[in-house]
């Protein structure tokens, strides 16, 4: 026992020995790691937050740092990546992981024709991950980059999986040319990166001034969205990686339609209204006719109450499958990626699939030159649904045809809105029966590639010549049934349709590169030569006496259609040149010129100069910085500079000649006619643009602010100039007209928390444009651009006004019964709208402020987005609302069509007195009821991630595991005014001005996507 009590005694000696020893002084070692590459950071600072100890990390990231007792804070901080703060918490080793500071002052971003610094980027830049795109599950890559860089709209007209982005850098600037950007792919220019694999982009710059757009000279004006894919691999070795995702998507709002039981009693109040609009004599009243007993009891009541919204859409299972295969040795690496995606619209039938392999080398062939090669072929096939309303689609059936009809008959044949005796619906074939058996088919073949040589002629020179092409090839098959009325009734209908395209470049450029001293230096000089060739046929017939044959057989129809083909080409020749100086890593100059010529212009302004200039000044070099702790980077910038727009169609300077058949003697013959004028002298859209810009960090990266005023105006508009009709034309195309846009882009990013086990991170891009119209030709005359429906065009151009500014009438109210002799005046009667005298702006489509704001989250091994949408201060003309609450008993509307109507009893309304159209005519006009404020906010996206750790990883045999969770268009809020689907749509697709402007849409759905990526060891 005495024995027992010493060893006790000593043992707590020894204990108190340590723990005295522990009070004074403990180490804490560990290794430093990059996030991204796992590579060790050499040269990191260590401190002991509250003290001045510290060390830095040796060649293999490792460190080794003595505490005192009270530290419990270790800060790990290196140029170039974000510092973090670390507690302690009695650990004694501490590895850490530093994310890569994105504006660090070598970090290098692609440009037009080569990379540069960041830091000497005199223009305006924005860049994205592919790493931020592969946060958004999706098919389309435009989709992906939505919200993610201020100054850049992407609207997604539909929820279609084949459905159609419209991209607007910095405003609307054009009037007939097209506003899409240039895109380039690896340095080759593409029409748009749609069908786009966007697993295959490592980075996204979209080019948005003057200073760095220029060098695109003739196709810059609407900005440029640079796209580089993956690579073969960094690391010695083999690395075999794949990424799934699977989702499902449901329909994430619904119309509010009339159930059957609504939709008959607007029917019978029509039918009693019938003698308020239209003189009927005594006894021929109409009267409802309710003795189908196939759709109505012996009561009159209705036996089916379909919700075709239900019935025509459906559960979307999508996949989309990813394996890339990396690998690299001393002089050359590769890189292989295949894909499969499968995406099911919320329509019956309406899918889109995509298979693309990509094959990428790179190799050094000498110590004086390189090559690379990148091949990827992409095959689309889909199922066409409509996304407009127009003809009956399915998007607007599933809100007119009447909801008392049945899908099928008991008989088991399709149901149609003319299969009732007793009234007058319009004809529509119900939208199940259309989705389900029309054909609509689309296959597609785009075969892309470039390979390049570079030549390293000095230790200062380089030349690199490159050659790409894209070639494209496209098959339409369509057939409507002999059984779907106003479609294919009564024998059938079927067309095919075959398009090519093949467009190559070659460019050729030499890079100079010095440092000499305090100064450096940057140039490009080269050369441009590019061809684009397009053909195209298409067949159709009518006149089946059955569907046997579908599309398969036109040559089995009655009636063969004449058929129709195509071929056109244009080619461009181009001279380009920049050079950029820096001075001390402080003063940067930039400037740069294009000389296009391009077929499509006339023959005295065939070639065009572009040239730019930008200059930086990086303030927190100076040294009157160095003591101003709180700013870790400050830098200003201003460009000015001249571009165009070369996208118009072709051949309109030149006089070209019509063909078709007339009939002469009671035959059909060929004719010849001429189409249009000649103008030698029509030149490229310009535009001026001037740029300004800050660059700001503080608070040791824990504050990134980017602002840029710009100010761009866009002259010699190509618009159709009125010529006296004496010529035998009415028109010829010139350059008149100018449109101006002035805004503000800014992007702020704050990481509100920055520890081991926790960080957070908030971003915000905004953007705020003001479109104006400056000039239209001489005299500045209203111009009527259209879309045309329903007393003409419902968008005007006017001088001091934004372009996509609706025309129509303003709804005053409706006429009251006090009214009537007023009402009368103006040949109307109490119940009818009434609206202003003459037509006015009574909206615009183009929004004022678009942005996203994005919180990130890491929390331990989970991490977590939270991605909004913004866009406020647009308008939108619901089309729709003409059919679907103006026009009653034809087809079936909204509900408020039978609760907010006007009656003598309830006059304060602004919806008219429900009238049968049939029986009683109707009263539509474009007015102030169809427009609504467009503002909405959009939970884009919503997710969430875990990383697997290394036990499991080590079972596994895995390098990474990780799985994901996300729920996108999680929700919308909007105006209540808004009766449609989503507030971000069009369904006049291909028009500058049919922005905002529905007649139905394709809804979208709210999908949820589970993800999973594995690297392999």
């Amino acid at each position: 026992m005495e024995n027992l009590t010493r060893f006790s005694y000593f043992l707590v000696l020894c204990l108190f020995a340590w723990s005295s020893s522990y009070a004074q002084q403990k180490t804490v070692s560990g290794k430093v790691t990059e996030l991204e590459s796992g590579k060790p950071i050499p040269g990191v600072n260590i401190i002991v937050k509250g003290t001045t100890a510290g060390v830095a990390t040796g060649k293999a990231g490792e460190y080794t740092i003595a505490l005192r007792d009270g530290a419990e804070v270790l800060i790990f901080s290196s140029v170039g990546y974000t510092s973090r703060e670390i507690p302690v918490d009695g650990r004694a080793v501490i590895d850490v992981t530093l994310e890569a500071y994105v504006q660090s002052l070598k970090e290098t971003i692609v440009v037009g024709y080569g990379v540069q610094r960041r830091s000497e980027v005199t223009g305006s830049v924005s860049v994205v991950s592919g790493k931020e795109l592969e946060e958004h599950p999706g098919f389309n890559a435009l989709q992906s980059l939505r919200g993610k860089v201020s100054g850049v709209k992407i609207s997604t007209n539909s929820g279609s999986p084949t459905g159609s982005n419209r991209v607007v850098i910095r405003g609307v600037g054009t009037i007939n040319a097209s506003t899409n950007p240039l895109y380039i792919v690896d340095g080759v220019a593409l029409d748009n990166i749609e069908t786009m694999n966007p697993n295959d982009i490592q980075s996204v710059e979209v080019l948005k001034d003057a200073s760095a757009t220029a060098i695109y000279g003739s196709r810059g004006a609407n900005g440029v969205i640079l796209v580089t894919t993956k690579r073969g691999g960094t690391e010695n070795g083999l690395r075999l990686e794949y990424n799934g995702d699977f989702s499902l998507g449901k329909l994430a709002r619904k119309i509010d339609v009339m159930n059957a039981k609504e939709f008959m009693e607007v029917q019978r109040i029509g039918y009693e209204n019938a003698p308020i609009f239209k003189n009927y004599a005594p006894g021929q009243e109409p009267v409802i006719d309710l003795s189908d007993r196939r759709l109505f009891d012996e009561q009159g009541n209705p036996l089916y109450d379909t919700d075709w919204q239900e019935e025509a859409t459906r559960t979307a299972l999508s996949h989309n499958h990813q394996i890339s295969i990396r690998s690299k040795g001393e002089s050359g690496s590769f890189g292989a990626f295949l894909n499969y995606t499968d995406a099911e619209g919320i329509y019956l039938n309406s899918w889109t699939k995509r298979a693309s392999a990509k094959l990428v080398y790179d190799a050094s062939l000498a110590k004086w030159l390189s090559f690379g090669a990148n091949a990827m072929i992409t095959k689309t096939w889909a199922n066409n649904v409509s996304e407009t309303g127009g003809g009956f689609h399915a998007s607007r059936a599933i809100t007119e045809v009447p909801p008392i009809f049945p899908v099928k008959w008991p008989d088991g044949t399709w149901s149609n809105s003319t299969q009732i005796s007793g009234f007058t619906f319009e004809g529509q074939p119900n939208p199940v029966h259309r989705l389900l058996e029309e054909d609509n088919l689309a296959d597609g073949i785009r075969l892309f590639g470039n390979l390049f040589l570079d030549f390293k002629l000095t230790s200062h020179l380089q030349f690199r010549s490159q050659f790409g092409i894209n070639n494209y090839l496209s098959e339409n098959r369509y057939y409507a049934p002999t059984d779907m009325i106003t479609v294919g009734f009564p024998d059938g209908y079927a067309s095919i349709s075959n398009g090519k395209q093949t467009y190559w470049q070659n460019e050729n450029y030499f890079t100079y590169t010095r440092e000499f001293g305090s100064h450096r230096l940057n140039g490009v000089l080269g050369a441009s030569w590019q061809q684009n060739l397009a053909g195209g046929n298409a067949m159709s017939a009518r006149g089946f006496t059955n569907d046997f044959f579908s599309f398969n057989n036109i040559g089995a129809a009655s009636t063969q259609n004449p058929s129709t083909s195509y071929a056109n080409d244009w080619s461009m020749n181009s001279y380009f040149s920049r050079a950029t100086y820096t001075y001390k890593d402080k003063y940067t100059a930039t400037f740069s010129g294009r000389m296009d010529g391009s077929s499509r212009f006339g023959m005295n302004n065939k070639y065009g100069f572009f040239p730019s200039g930008g200059v930086s000044w990086l303030v927190s070099n100076e040294d009157f910085m160095r003591n101003v702790e709180a700013i870790d980077h400050l830098r200003l910038r201003a460009s000015f500079g001249v571009t165009g727009n070369t996208e118009i169609g072709l051949y309109r300077s030149l006089a070209t000649i019509g063909s078709g058949t007339t009939l002469i003697g009671g035959q059909r013959v060929a004719r010849s006619f001429a189409q249009r004028l000649p103008n030698s002298n029509l030149e490229w859209e310009r535009t001026r643009q001037f740029d300004a810009g800050i660059e700001l960090t503080m608070f040791n990266q824990a504050l990134l602010l980017e602002v840029d005023y710009y100010n761009k105006l866009t002259y010699n508009l190509i618009l159709d100039r009125p010529i006296p009709t004496s010529t035998g034309f009415g028109s010829i195309t010139d350059n008149i007209g100018s449109v101006s846009n002035k805004g503000i882009d800014l992007k702020l990013t704050t990481r509100n928390i920055n520890r081991e086990n926790f960080t957070w991170s908030t971003t915000l891009n905004f953007n705020y444009n003001k479109n104006r119209i400056e000039s239209l030709g001489l005299n500045n005359e209203d111009i009527f651009p259209g879309p045309n429906w329903v007393a003409g065009s419902q968008t005007i151009l006017r001088v001091g006004e934004p372009v996509n500014s609706f025309w129509g009438y303003e709804r005053l109210g409706v006429w009251g019964s006090d009214e009537a002799d007023e009402a009368a005046k103006v040949g109307a009667i109490p119940g009818e709208a009434k609206r202003s005298m003459e037509k006015t702006i009574i909206g615009k489509g183009i929004p004022d402020v678009t942005g996203g704001l994005f919180n990130r989250f890491n929390i331990g091994r989970f991490d977590a987005l939270i991605d909004l949408q913004v866009s406020l201060g647009a308008d939108i003309m619901q089309q729709f609302l003409a059919t679907a609450e103006d026009r009653q008993g034809l087809t079936n509307g909204i509900s408020t069509q039978l609760y907010d109507a006007w009656t003598p009893g309830k006059q304060n309304t602004m919806v008219q007195q429900i009238r049968h159209t049939v029986l009683s005519g109707q009263n539509l006009q474009p007015d102030t009821r169809w427009i609504c404020d467009g503002s909405y906010i959009r939970g884009n996206l919503l997710s969430v991630g875990y990383n697997f750790g290394e036990k499991i990883l080590s079972s596994l045999g895995f390098r990474q595991l990780r799985a994901s969770l996300s729920l996108e268009n999680a929700f919308v809020i909007h105006s209540k005014d808004f009766k449609g689907y989503d507030p971000e749509s069009s369904t006049w697709h291909g028009d500058n001005f049919g922005q905002n402007i529905f007649f139905y849409e394709y809804p979208k759905a709210r999908t949820l996507t589970f993800g999973i990526n594995v690297r392999f060891k």
